[in-house]
């Protein structure tokens, strides 16, 4: 029978780690309280605490970030690949001069972007700078209409509140999306609706699947840019999620692009820099 006591005590213990609600129960005696004795490294006792503290810190660390339950990976989506510019073909009957939110899309990011890997160094054309971020992607929902936002915006678009700043504006440009191929992430914004679909929100924002389409059912499009860090064919399958700008660690994706969140916190340092400097006397420019 005594041999049974240190059995009995472990697997004690290994329940009390596993059940949290349980062990939470359990708590040392403060210095205070009458008869207390301080437990030893050795003791039973102080064995049983620290074998449930390394069961709840196993727990704590492996649980997900607020973001990523808010917006969880959309897992093995048949991407393809697109580029302001792009001419009308068999299996993609729009071109892309324009966007669904920016009739001036090529001019305002500078001319056409080249898909063809040899005109292209350091994941932008070798011709031009854009002046949009070259990382950008297409998903299939237009949360404008004709006039304002369309119906069911405000309900389905999970920052619609926080993002609005009027009827004209879409709350979808420029969000931040991770997308996944093997063991790297690119981070690209959200540019343009498509493929071919604008309404499926339940698929973009829930949990339906891409519908079919000329693409074998394609639910991302994605530009030159994420194409060449992720090395991705023509039509390729990937990962994707939104996350929010805190997430996005910097890398190519934050260099270029008067739209890049990057680039306009950059700048808004560099005003208030320049807006606190000391300012020189008798005409000197403070330098």
């Amino acid at each position: 029978m005594k041999n049974r006591w240190p059995l009995r005590l472990f697997s004690c213990a290994l329940f009390i780690a596993s059940d949290p609600t349980f062990a939470a129960q359990i708590e040392p005696r403060s210095e205070g309280s009458k008869n207390s004795k301080p437990l030893s490294a050795k003791s039973p006792q102080h064995r049983l605490l620290r074998v449930t503290s390394i069961g709840f810190s196993a727990r704590k660390l492996s649980e997900p970030s607020g973001s990523a339950r808010r917006y969880p990976w959309k897992r093995s989506i048949v991407t393809t690949v697109f580029w302001i510019g792009e001419q009308p073909s068999g299996n993609n009957p729009v071109p892309n001069r324009t966007s669904a939110w920016d009739k001036r899309w090529t001019r305002n990011y500078g001319g056409f972007d080249d898909p063809n890997p040899a005109h292209r160094s350091n994941y932008i054309p070798v011709k031009f700078t854009p002046r949009q971020n070259p990382f950008y992607c297409a998903l299939p929902y237009n949360d404008k209409a004709r006039t304002g936002h369309r119906l069911e915006a405000p309900r389905v678009v999970p920052w619609f509140k926080e993002a609005y700043q009027g009827p004209a504006i879409s709350t979808c440009k420029d969000r931040w999306i991770a997308i996944r191929k093997g063991n790297r992430t690119a981070y690209a914004q959200w540019e343009d609706a498509g493929p071919f679909r604008t309404d499926h929100w339940q698929y973009v924002f829930g949990n339906e699947r891409p519908r079919l389409n000329l693409n074998r059912g394609a639910g991302l499009d994605v530009s030159p840019a994420v194409r060449d860090y992720l090395t991705l064919k023509q039509t390729d399958v990937t990962d994707w999620r939104f996350v929010a700008f805190s997430e996005v660690p910097r890398g190519p994706w934050s260099t270029h692009g008067e739209n890049n969140t990057f680039v306009i916190n950059g700048r808004k340092k560099k005003g208030e820099k320049l807006a606190e400097a000391p300012k020189g006397g008798g005409g000197m420019i403070a330098r």
